[in-house]
């Protein structure tokens, strides 16, 4: 028995190693197979960490440049509203109705307050014009301080006509220029921001990526990668100098943007008497022919128009703005600016770049920021906040208070536009135009200062600002990355933005995007919330977060939690 089951086995010795050999190389293809399901399953779960985590840091970025944005309007805000006196124009009138009653009565010694407690009669025009300003503005005490103090200098006192024209171009230019200036602030806010955050998640991953997760060795002391996490956003000074060039539109790009809204003003609404009635719908136009001068009356003009002025300073003053703002110190002390007049506060003096100043990183950060701000997504996202914002003062503000009118409700708006809105009530309803004024007068502290800031929440609703922010911090990983590591690979001479071509370096970034592309992304997720808008940008720009990581890692494994 024993015989014949060897020679069985001995005839089929070939087929039981054929199939034995079979069985093991399936178990082992089978154990491969099974170890690739399982890396790839760890790879999704990582890169599912690190979008979340993405993500996350960018709400949490979006939450801080709103609250940035809180804390510095007041400040604007005050410099407006001091340059811009409304409520001392209204005192003098008040002065002037109080002398001219006097006159009639006899009694020149009555007390404006006391006047202005009094009925106006019906044909007193001017009383019920003041009356309107009495009940629906008020006074700065601070304002008060500087009408009684003056500058020591006589001048010729103004007629009741002359201070009716100042009060008109006054109250309107003041709150046109704080929508401006509070819509630009939210967008530069929204640049610097998003670019630090950017700079900083590339940071966390150098550092992340130096230090593996089962890395043994100890290390009491390591500055090895100092300059990288330096190049890559990880510098405190930097950061610093950087967010400080904001400083230029709270103290000097907001005079310049005054200075042409006031001229838009003037030559739009010089004609009309405050006097008079005016339709809901004629006032609507005027404002839209001011918004036309100043940001173009076509699509060509808006896109052509320049914006930079305003935001950030001109290369040969970065190093003075520094200085004002107390981030550096001139190289002799003695001889740092001190403004004797105006025209010297309006313009400090240039001063060449210095080179610790103006370091790579602080000016590769300014060139981007002028890049942006000069891209068409700029403009087309600019477009609709002042739509938002100018319908918020108009469509609401005015019409309910004004007009007495329902407010009317946000519409969505497809696109950019500075047109007309039809209203059957609007062609129709007639206020005074002091009573509009008064208003106007009213809303300019609501637009610096009110809690909650109504103007400040619509900016906040538009959803493309939020896909400008996501376009913002997660593109250009890859450039960015490049860009940085040749700063750290050889000495790089700070160079200013006029001698940086579109961005400094070959490369796609915003402003190189096409207005097809950009009017795209910026209308990525209408619906939903922040990260439902931003989710589509994250994705798009996640393979060239993979080729950083690969690029920083050394090998091709896969990005997990930075």
């Amino acid at each position: 028995m024993i015989s014949v089951t060897k020679r069985w086995l001995r005839r089929n010795r070939t087929g039981f190693a054929i199939g034995f050999g079979v069985i093991g190389v399936g178990y082992v293809a089978g154990q491969y197979v099974l170890s690739k399901i399982t890396e790839a399953r760890e790879r999704m779960a990582g890169d599912r960490i690190a979008k979340e985590n993405l993500r996350r840091r960018f709400q949490h970025n979006q939450e801080d440049c709103t609250i940035t944005v809180l804390e510095l309007l007041p400040t604007v805000a005050e410099n407006i509203i001091e340059a811009l006196p409304s409520e001392q124009i209204t005192q003098q009138l008040q002065l002037k109705k109080a002398e001219r009653l006097g006159k009639s009565t006899g009694t020149s010694d009555v007390a404006p307050s006391e006047l202005s407690s009094g009925t106006p009669s019906a044909a007193d025009e001017d009383g019920r014009s003041l009356s309107s300003f009495q009940s629906e503005s008020y006074v700065h005490a601070s304002q008060m301080g500087a009408s009684s103090s003056g500058n020591g200098e006589a001048r010729p006192p103004l007629t009741k006509a002359q201070l009716w024209n100042d009060l008109k171009i006054s109250s309107i230019t003041r709150s046109f220029t704080l929508l401006y200036t509070v819509t630009l602030l939210s967008l530069l806010t929204r640049i610097q921001l998003n670019l630090l955050g950017r700079r900083n998640y590339l940071s966390s991953v150098v550092s992340l990526a130096s230090h593996p997760p089962h890395d043994p060795t100890i290390i009491l002391e390591n500055h090895e990668d100092e300059n990288a996490e330096r190049a890559y956003g990880n510098d405190f000074e930097t950061n610093r100098k950087y967010l400080t060039f904001s400083w230029w539109l709270l103290h000097r790009g907001w005079r310049e943007l005054m200075a042409n809204v006031q001229g838009a003003v003037k030559e739009t609404f010089g004609s009309v008497s405050p006097r008079e009635d005016i339709p809901l719908e004629r006032l609507s136009s005027l404002i839209l022919d001011v918004r036309k001068a100043v940001e173009g009356s076509t699509p060509e003009e808006r896109k052509t128009r320049k914006w930079l002025p305003f935001l950030l300073p001109p290369s040969d003053q970065e190093e003075s703005v520094l200085q004002e703002s107390g981030m550096s110190t001139p190289p002799n002390p003695s001889q740092s600016p001190k403004p004797q007049d105006n025209t010297s506060m309006r313009y400090p003096p240039a001063s060449p770049p210095s080179a610790s100043t103006m370091s790579p990183p602080l000016r590769r950060l300014l060139d981007e920021t002028s890049d942006i701000v000069d891209s068409p997504m700029f403009t087309h996202v600019l477009t609709l906040l002042l739509d938002a914002t100018f319908s918020q003062l108009v469509d609401r503000k005015l019409r309910s208070e004004a007009y007495k009118l329902a407010p009317l409700t946000p519409v969505a708006i497809p696109e950019s536009r500075i047109t007309d809105v039809t209203d059957p009530a609007a062609l129709t309803n007639s206020a005074k135009f002091a009573t509009v004024l008064a208003v106007m007068t009213r809303e300019a502290h609501k637009i610096g200062n009110g809690v909650p800031n109504e103007y400040v929440q619509e900016i906040e609703a538009v959803g493309e600002l939020e896909a400008f922010a996501a376009v913002i911090y997660s593109s250009n990983f890859e450039f960015e990355a490049g860009f940085e590591t040749s700063i750290t690979s050889e000495s790089t001479a700070p160079r200013s933005r006029d001698e940086t071509p579109e961005g400094g370096k070959e490369g796609k970034g915003l402003a190189g995007m096409s207005t097809v592309e950009v009017e795209d992304v910026a209308r990525v997720g209408k619906g939903g919330g922040i990260m439902d808008r931003a989710t589509e940008v994250v994705d798009a720009a996640w393979g060239g977060f993979e080729s950083v990581w690969g690029k920083v890692t050394g090998s091709g494994e896969s990005a997990i939690t930075g």
